[in-house]
């Protein structure tokens, strides 16, 4: 088994930054792949950003420029930092670890409100 837990969700104002934090726990393959993915009030859960065991990243268009996302594979930590935020980041953010994006194991969220 493997627990993922994230950190750092809170409200910022438009343009502001913050940065997430997952750390996993438990049965931890090196090989995963980790990211993030995001669940708005009424909508799906989309794909954000992830990250291979190797380094190589994925960003989601609407996240391209201002998002940036790396892992500590010493501490089985992967971060997502956020800058020039918007009202539509606003979501539920969640952390994944799989052999690839969207399978595996799933963090409970972390809450982010972009508001002023």
């Amino acid at each position: 088994q493997v627990q993922l837990v994230e950190s750092g969700g809170e409200t910022v104002q438009p343009g502001g930054s913050l940065t997430l934090s997952c750390a996993a726990s438990g049965s931890i393959s090196r090989v995963n792949a980790m990211a993030w993915y995001r669940q708005a009030p009424g909508k799906q859960r989309d794909f954000v950003a992830g990250i291979t065991s190797a380094g190589s990243t994925n960003y989601a268009d609407s996240v391209k420029g201002r998002f940036t996302i790396s892992r500590d594979n010493a501490e089985n930590t992967v971060y997502l930092q956020m800058n020039s935020l918007k009202p539509e980041d606003t979501a539920v953010y969640y952390c994944n670890t799989g052999p690839f994006y969207g399978l595996g194991y799933w963090g409970k969220g972390t809450l982010v409100t972009i508001s002023s």
